[in-house]
This record gives structure tokens, C-alpha cells and sequence, in this order.
């Protein structure tokens, strides 16, 4: 007599790790990596890392569903088989299902918010010439005498600044100010925040973190910020941001100032003057190809074994 069958029990443990992956790297993952402050000295290199560990949480819960569709298709329909596939298929229908309302949900309030703030900016602001031949009329002033400036991405980005703030701060500063917002759009830094927003709100509340979500959007002001003290110096900009700091700006829009969050400012005033060792470069962009392996790996394993199941 032959050995039994290994296939279905061996894609069976594969889909458990799959689904356990995927669950760690969604909630209590971000909440390690939050914790990690080492990592904001390079903030390009950790939102590739935060980039990575997102898009390996989805892979994880999806490819669950492809390879419990494998296990139905060419193993027949046995209680055993079923027992595996039906809840595999489930988490990942489920997961796409979710991620497609969120981007729905999530695209169209920031879009219809964007499109709103940007029509009343253009109503009640003044068009400044601060813009150049390259930036024809994207910025404009408010009369408002609380200092602020934030951009409005999108198609007709908009570069928006306050009467406080032109009276404030000093030439240097506002250039500064100026290249940080402009870092912010030329980058599409409000995609990136959008992809983490999309796939945070997917997340069951009780599973992902808050401050993973805080965290990435201070590693993308703290890109910006290097952008704006290599074109203006890290010194006016320093100025400008404590001169900004607890400044609001509207929903759906990047801000220059720091937040109201406890220690704000002084974080990105001391990210201005950090850099990261190479040799911890070296691990995170490694950590980041390897934590999108692992649901690839993972799934190819478990997709051969549904395969080879008898």
C-alpha cells in the first residue's frame, strides 16, 4: 500500500500560516513597527518598509482565498477538502471585498473634500505670483491673520498660505514652507497616505493600529521636510516650523505645520538633524523584500501542495 496522501493537510497548514501572517502583520506588527523610532532617520527607506508590511498583509489574506479555490478545483468537493477551502475562499473574497468598498469609500470622501476646499479657496483667496513660470497660479493667500500653509493635491493642486503666515515669517522661512508643500505634491505624497488610509480602514477596528497610521503620515512630513532644508536650509525651515507648529489645516489636505499631537514638532525638528547609519538602511530595504516574500513563498508552496493533493 502507498503512504497516504500529504498534499491537503501540508496546503492546509500552509493557508493556517498564510492567514496567521497575514492577521500579525495587520495588527500587532504596525504596533511593534510604531514603536520603533530608531527607523525615522531614513523615512524613505521605512515607508518602503511600512509599504512592504502592508501590501504582504494583503497578499497574505488573498492569495488564502486563490489557493482554498485550488483545493475545490482539482481535489473534488470532500468534507475534508471543504472543511479547508470554504473558510480559505472566505477570508479572501472577504478581504477584497473590503479593501474595494474602503478605496470606494475612502477615494471618494477625500476627492469630494479636496474638490470642495479647493473651489472655496479659489473664491475667497488671492492668487500670489510666488508660484514662478513652472507653477502658474497654484498658490494662493488667505486673509487670515493665525499663520498656517497646506497644500490641496490633486489635478488642480493648490498651494494655500495665510495672511499670519506671510506676516510672520521671514523670506528664507516662507521658501522653505513653500518647498516643503511642493515636496508634498510633486511627490504624490497624498497617494501614498491614501493606499495606507484605504487599506487601514479594510482593517477590522479591533485588529489595526492608530499609530501605525500616525506614523506613516509623520515619516512622509519628515520626507518633506529634508526635501524643503536641501532647497531652503534646515535652519529657516526649523524656524518656520515652530513658527506653524499647531497650526490646522482642512481634511484631505498636507499641512506643514506640526500637529497638535504631543511632541510634534519636536520630533520633526530633531529628524531634521539625523540620518540613518547605512548598514541600518541595508536591513530595513532588506526586511522589506523579505516580508514580501514570505506571503509569495507561502502561497506557492500551498498552491503546489493543493495541487498535488489526493
Amino acid at each position: 500500500m502507498g503512504s497516504p496522501p500529504t498534499g491537503a493537510p501540508l496546503a492546509a497548514g500552509l493557508l493556517l500560516l498564510l492567514l496567521l501572517l497575514a492577521v500579525v502583520l495587520a495588527g500587532p506588527g504596525p504596533r511593534l513597527m510604531a514603536a520603533q523610532h530608531r527607523f525615522r532617520s531614513a523615512p524613505g527607506p521605512a515607508l518602503l518598509v511600512w509599504q512592504a508590511v502592508t501590501t504582504a498583509a494583503v497578499l497574505a489574506a488573498v492569495l488564502t482565498g486563490a489557493v482554498g479555490v485550488r483545493l475545490i478545483l482539482d481535489g473534488g468537493t470532500t468534507p475534508a477538502r471543504v472543511a479547508v477551502a470554504v473558510p480559505a475562499v472566505l477570508v479572501g473574497a472577504g478581504t477584497l471585498a473590503l479593501l474595494l468598498l474602503s478605496g470606494h469609500r475612502v477615494g471618494t470622501r477625500l476627492r469630494a473634500a479636496r474638490r470642495r476646499h479647493r473651489d472655496l479657496v479659489d473664491v475667497l483667496a488671492t492668487p500670489d505670483g510666488r508660484g514662478g513660470p513652472e507653477r502658474p497660479g497654484d498658490l494662493r493667500v488667505l486673509d487670515h491673520p493665525t499663520p498656517t500653509a497646506y497644500c490641496v493635491p490633486g489635478l488642480r493642486r493648490r498651494v494655500v498660505l495665510t495672511r499670519g503666515t506671510l506676516e510672520r515669517l521671514a523670506a528664507e522661512e516662507l521658501d522653505a514652507v513653500l518647498a516643503h508643500e511642493r515636496a508634498h505634491l510633486d511627490s504624490r505624497h497624498d497617494l501614498v497616505l491614501e493606499y495606507f488610509t484605504v487599506v487601514h480602514e479594510a482593517v477590522p477596528a479591533r485588529v489595526r493600529s492608530e499609530a501605525a497610521l500616525r506614523e506613516v503620515r509623520l515619516l512622509v512630513e519628515a520626507l518633506a521636510d529634508r526635501v524643503a532644508a536641501r532647497r531652503a536650509g534646515p535652519l529657516p525651515l526649523a524656524r518656520a516650523l515652530v513658527a506653524l507648529a499647531g497650526s490646522a489645516h482642512p481634511e484631505a489636505t498636507l499641512g506643514a505645520g506640526p500637529t497638535t499631537a504631543a511632541g510634534a514638532a519636536a520630533v520633526r525638528l530633531e529628524l531634521l538633524d539625523r540620518s540613518a547609519p547605512r548598514a541600518r538602511v541595508a536591513v530595513m530595504l532588506g526586511f522589506a523584500v523579505g516580508v514580501l516574500a514570505v506571503p509569495l513563498v507561502l502561497a506557492a508552496l500551498a498552491w503546489s501542495a493543493a495541487g498535488s493533493a489526493g
